[in-house]
């Protein structure tokens, strides 16, 4: 015979539409949703002309059996707690046998209070066997949160440390667990999970109530009959009628979520259903997946992955990775917004929520029909980039030794080739973050963003040699002590024009005065957009910005619909600038 479950909003004295609305969800289970988030904890006050005008605290047992009925109201329903005060006794050994636990069910959070202060924290039970981790969160807001970083799954419970009561509650406390993880608990546990709580309001002065009171000032209502599961308390008070509430209530059942699966959804392009099974059986001859390079963004955006690109021969992969659990693998950067990996390689061992996110960014043939796949990506920007800043601290490192500037070519531009080619961009994060998607809709926040983290990129190239290297070649100290990196790379450039007259690399070490030194260089505009771009959120000059793009060779009529080609030219012109400088240092340190 199949178990009904208990009715508790139809056995409730009150009709629904006259209670709160916080009563009413305490009535109510709670559904399979897995986004769901369920109280499992709470003490609140609601205050209003000094006096509380609604007031609940509750806690979650674990009772017991997968079916059942209603359990009587708990002792812990006076006070909230699973553990009141402190032992009476100061006795050797008076605890020696002391196992915390609701009228002997066991609990979701623990939870100890003495009438003045209160203290929370997540049972030993439940993190433990659900492989929680927990972090804090402190100044103003004193809680705790639980992840699993097994998988990794943030925020999975969090709740309020403490609080004290002194004529008013200082600080509401409200735990609350993934439902997905809650539900997981109590089937691994064969138990259902009751809510245990003491509720307070002040109610409508309704004809319905009244008639309920039968003309009385004061009822006590009990179930008349099975288990008496609520101790319902109605008054006059104040003018008003007073609602006092003791209650069990069932919220949540051992039936666990339903589960997302990546077996038998459809991806773009495939006429049939795909398993993991039919996937791990393909081999070349099934058409790869494309994805929008947008995919990546959830990966990017949080430190918990690995999300930095690498360069494989002559392409890009770009496969996130979670903590050597799990990765993705095969996916090859195409055209400036695609990513493309074979079907088989998307179905290798990760968890299916990571698969069905890639689902939600497949392309379809008549997608991508239109998308030039040779156009150059974000990463092979940056990387271009980089071996252009690489080169100018070789041709650096060079001529400050010529000048007798002692300096590595690390020094000079703050990377070092061979940890690049030993580890890729490993050391450099700022590089990753520089090569994050950058889709043609992107926003002008987002531009101005990246242009600032352009900025500090080459920002690393250090004042102090900079000006050595200038004072040895000529220009007066006390003319270029007030300069910053930018205008001191002009003046390098503008001296370096010596190579145009084919001089060896000691000509660059003069007690004369350089001619024109301090005039504005035309191969460097692209460097003084990218640092008014930098600041153009500040001083909101970001019209100056796109006028100064427009004089540089940019169509700005596009931006409209979005920045993602505005930081293509910026990227292209400022690599452009550096290559300039890049060009003519090298041609002096050639002929050293």
């Amino acid at each position: 015979m199949e178990h009904k479950p208990f009715n508790y909003v139809a056995a409730f004295p009150l009709p629904l539409d006259v209670l709160p609305l916080r009563l009413r969800d305490l009535l109510t289970p709670v559904g399979l949703s897995p986004s769901q988030r369920v109280e499992v904890a709470c003490r609140y006050e609601s205050n209003s002309k000094g006096s509380a005008t609604e007031y609940l605290h509750l806690l979650m047992a674990v009772v017991p059996g997968a079916k059942g009925g209603p359990i009587k109201v708990l002792d812990e329903a006076n006070d909230g707690v699973v553990e009141f005060s402190v032992p009476g006794s100061d006795n050797r050994g008076c605890v020696a046998k002391f196992v915390p636990s609701m009228s002997n069910y066991d609990y979701i959070v623990a939870a100890w209070g003495d009438n003045s202060f209160y203290t929370y924290n997540l049972a030993e039970k439940v993190w433990m066997i659900l492989g929680l981790t927990p972090r804090c969160i402190g100044n103003d807001q004193q809680r705790i949160v639980y992840d699993d970083l097994r998988r990794p799954e943030f925020d999975v419970v969090d709740g309020e440390i403490s609080s004290d009561y002194h004529f008013h509650l200082k600080r509401d406390v409200t735990w609350r667990m993934s439902n997905e993880y809650l539900r997981r608990y109590l089937w691994l546990r064969g138990a259902r999970g009751i809510r245990v709580f003491y509720y307070e309001a002040m109610l409508e002065d309704t004809s319905l109530i009244r008639s309920l009171m039968e003309g009385r000032s004061h009822i006590v209502l009990k179930p008349e009959e099975g288990v008496p599961w609520y101790e319902l308390d109605i008054r006059e008070y104040n003018g008003g009628l007073l609602l006092q509430l003791h209650a069990s209530v069932e919220a949540v059942t051992s039936e666990q979520c339903p589960e997302p699966s990546a077996d038998g959804i459809l991806w773009p392009g495939c006429q049939t259903p795909m398993t993991s099974q039919i996937a791990d059986s393909i081999f070349e001859q099934h058409p790869p997946v494309y994805l929008d390079d947008r995919f990546l963004e959830k990966y990017e955006q949080s430190a918990y992955y690995d999300s930095m690109p690498y360069q494989v021969y002559d392409y890009w992969e770009c496969g996130p990775s979670y903590g050597g659990q799990w990765s993705f693998t095969g996916c090859k950067r195409v055209g400036r917004n695609l990513i493309r990996v074979p079907m088989r390689e998307l179905y290798k061992p990760k968890p299916e929520r990571e698969i069905l996110h890639a689902h939600k960014y497949a392309m379809g043939p008549g997608d991508i029909a239109h998308i030039n796949m040779d156009e150059e990506h974000v990463v092979a920007k940056v990387q271009r980039l980089l071996d252009i800043l690489l080169r100018l601290g070789d041709g650096l490192a060079v001529l400050g030794k010529v000048a007798g500037i002692k300096r590595s070519a690390f020094e000079w531009t703050g990377f070092d080739r061979r940890q690049v080619e030993a580890e890729h961009w490993r050391a450099y994060p700022e590089l990753s973050r520089l090569a994050q998607v950058a889709p043609l809709d992107m926003t002008q926040q987002s531009f101005l963003a990246r242009c600032k983290s352009l900025h500090e990129i080459w920002q690393r190239i250090p004042n102090g040699s900079l000006k050595l290297l200038l004072e040895r070649a000529g220009c007066p100290k006390d003319k270029i002590k007030g300069l910053k990196s930018l205008k001191l790379l002009q003046v390098l450039l503008n001296i370096n024009d010596l190579n145009f007259h084919k001089e060896a690399p000691d000509a660059l070490i003069s007690d004369d005065e350089p001619i024109d030194w301090h005039e504005n260089n035309p191969a460097l505009a692209p460097l003084f957009l990218n640092y008014n771009l930098r600041i153009a959120d500040a001083h909101d000059a970001i019209d100056a910005c796109l006028k100064t793009l427009e004089s540089l060779g940019f169509d700005t009529a596009g931006i409209n619909s979005g920045y993602g080609k505005a930081l293509d030219f910026v990227m292209d012109r400022v690599i452009d600038s550096f290559t300039a400088i890049t060009t003519a240092v090298e041609a002096l340190a050639r002929r050293q």
